[in-house]
């Protein structure tokens, strides 16, 4: 197999010494919500681009896990919020196993958060209030896509967006059946900073008996 010829910088020569920040249990919350409350406000303050957007991760009832990049809606003591079509790749794989991963990556703070913990169905309510809120485009857009199913082309899309437009001209466009919110319940949340010579600070919160524990892990 002949390699890629990367004709600019070899990968293997990328660096970046990490200096901004240090990160010590003296200065935390020691309830990592709060934390990570405070690291998203510096995040939004910094005005990082999409500074919401978390990667998500199941896995199937055979072990095969799966990827993807999707925005935190919300997030409070009980966990954090994102949205999606239930019969999407994500949505097949949490009903098959429950468990999931989020991780945040803030590069230029040079900050990495991740979450581990049980995924649940928020409220109908809860959905519904959100669905509600969203831009008009978006809500029709949740229609006309069956998420991760295999289509022939682009212009099926655009024929049934087209389609719904008119289905909905003028009239409320109601939440689908198969689109709703889910809930990440965090038992384990990591606060990464980086630091000079790969010593980074890792602070590492983990719920035990409703109570959280903080440990410094080493980098």
């Amino acid at each position: 197999m002949s390699s890629i010829d990367l004709r600019q910088t070899s990968i293997t020569e990328l660096r970046c010494d990490y200096r901004q920040q240090a990160l010590l249990e003296t200065e935390v919350h020691t309830n990592p919500i709060l934390q990570f409350q405070d690291w998203l406000e510096q995040a939004l303050a910094a005005e990082l681009p999409e500074p919401n957007a978390m990667t998500l991760a199941t896995v199937t009832n055979e072990g095969r896990p799966a990827a993807r990049m999707v925005l935190l809606k919300g997030f409070d003591q009980q966990g954090f919020v994102f949205y999606t079509n239930y019969l999407s790749r994500k949505g097949q794989d949490l009903a098959q196993n429950p468990w999931g991963a989020l991780v945040f990556w803030w590069a230029e703070l040079e900050r990495q958060v991740r979450i581990e913990g049980q995924i649940a169905k928020v409220s109908d309510q809860e959905t519904e209030a959100y669905f509600d809120s969203r831009p008009r485009g978006s809500q029709l857009g949740a229609w006309a896509s069956e998420q991760s199913q295999v289509i022939c082309d682009r212009t099926i899309l655009d024929q049934r967006l087209q389609d719904l437009e008119q289905k909905y001209q003028n009239q409320p466009i109601p939440r689908p059946p198969h689109w709703g919110g889910y809930r990440l319940k965090p038992d384990l949340i990591e606060f990464w900073q980086g630091r000079p010579n790969r010593l980074h600070d890792r602070l590492c919160y983990r719920s035990k008996d409703q109570q959280w524990i903080l440990e410094r892990l080493s980098p």
